[in-house]
């Protein structure tokens, strides 16, 4: 019978290990920061700062279309490919979608600003954050499919907490609220993307010779999964968009810090998943069933592990909000452990998403994460005018399931592998 401390022994929880510290300390400075911004910034202040959150992320599966993506998977094709080609006509495509992403931006920028409750004339800094942002995530994406957590954690870390003593410097020490939080995002963002083309240069991943094939290769990569990366912005932020507009500003900031305080769970998924991604592609190449019965295994291991995680993180999460984040803030707590919930099925869903990756039927996400997004449309209206704001919370907890569970069934479609128990146990005992 296969015994997981194998597993635990290998290179994955070595730099697993690494990422999740990484991650940690990436997640920990935001968190740190939570108590100052709470204590500096009224509820509707922070609602404006989430809401340029929420910009972002819709804009962002327009500006570079995902296909950082497409970078990892031909890095292990890389025999066949010259991946520096490859990755400057992904930064051209970069270049031509953020031009169009932009110019509509612009002629729509007043009716987004009345939906979303920003100001107008700070639209342009969303399409200048979410371009900034893929070239940084370029950087990071090859460190990745290198496993080099080292270099990959410096320089996420070093991006975070630059931003947070700007964010401090500008809001504590010059007193521009909301204002200051978003200067700093934008002069950070830019800046390291300014220093991220730099390395890329410096390190050969730059090759300016024009290739139709390539760029051909990473839309058919990228392209089909818009409509998947834009459902899933959907889902993650409609539920604010309907709290501003249908209860108020003050409440997006609130539920906004619960979001903040449960996406712990989402950070500990995703450092984890960079990490399995390298390992898993390189035993799924192997196509050997003895292993794929070892994954398995290991998966399920991962789904008690986290959800027994994310239930004890919210039962005790209510306890120090009070003293963590000010009197102005404690309504926040309500919505923690349905968010727990929601990442924790999240991480769930990574871990069963990557077979469709791996065979590259990326167009087949979008039947499954565009009818929920569409359905999660409507589950928040009807429950945040029922419930108010914690209906939000309850349906990103119960969309996050049913997505889990969807593309569950659909990856062991495409990519069968040994997820019958019954299956698993008959092969220990032979």
């Amino acid at each position: 019978m296969y015994n997981i401390r194998s597993i635990f022994m290998s290179s994955l929880f070595k730099s697993s290990f690494v990422y999740t510290l990484t991650k940690a300390i990436n997640s920990a400075i935001p968190f740190l920061l939570l108590p100052v911004m709470t204590r500096y910034l009224n509820p509707e202040d922070y609602g404006v700062v989430a809401m340029f959150g929420v910009l972002l992320s819709f804009v962002a599966p327009f500006t570079g279309l995902s296909i950082h993506g497409a970078i990892a998977r031909h890095y292990y094709d890389r025999d066949e490919v010259d991946m520096p080609t490859y990755v400057t006509n992904c930064l051209l495509i970069l270049i031509s979608s953020t031009l169009i992403a932009g110019t509509i931006f612009y002629f729509l920028a007043e009716p987004i600003s009345n939906v979303a409750s920003f100001p107008e004339q700070w639209m342009w800094a969303v399409i200048v954050v979410s371009a900034t942002q893929f070239i940084n995530q370029v950087n990071l994406t090859l460190w990745q499919v290198q496993v080099k957590p080292i270099p990959y954690g410096i320089y996420q870390v070093s991006q975070t907490a630059l931003n947070m003593g700007l964010s401090i410097w500008f809001v504590v020490g010059l007193g521009l609220a909301w204002q200051g939080r978003i200067q700093a995002q934008i002069i950070v963002s830019v800046s390291f993307a300014l220093f991220g083309m730099f390395l890329l240069y410096k390190n050969r991943w730059i090759k300016f010779k024009l290739n139709k094939s390539y760029i051909k290769s990473a839309l058919n990569f990228g392209v089909p999964l818009l409509p998947h990366a834009l459902s899933g912005t959907i889902k993650a932020v409609v539920d604010r968009v309907f709290i501003t507009s249908m209860v108020s500003l003050s409440a997006t900031g609130l539920y906004s810090v619960g979001y903040q305080i449960g996406s712990i769970i989402g950070m500990l998924g995703e450092s984890f998943n960079q990490a399995y991604v390298p390992w898993l592609y390189e035993r799924l190449k192997r196509d050997k069933y003895e292993e794929k019965v070892k994954i398995v295994k290991f998966t399920y291991v991962y789904f008690a592990a986290i959800l027994c995680m994310a239930l004890g993180l919210g039962l005790f999460a209510p306890w120090f909000f009070s003293f963590f984040l000010g009197p102005k803030f404690t309504g926040a707590n309500a919505y923690v452990i349905w968010i727990f919930l929601g990442f924790a099925f999240n991480g769930m869903y990574m871990m069963v998403v990557n077979y469709i990756f791996y065979v590259q039927k990326t167009y087949i996400l979008a039947w499954v994460t565009f009818s929920t997004a569409f359905i999660s449309i409507i589950l928040n209206y009807f429950a945040i005018k029922y419930w108010g704001a914690i209906g939000a919370a309850y349906t990103f907890a119960g969309m996050s399931l049913v997505t889990f569970l969807l593309v569950w069934i659909l990856s062991s479609r495409v990519y069968p592998m040994p997820w019958s128990l019954l299956k698993i146990s008959r092969l220990a005992n032979e």
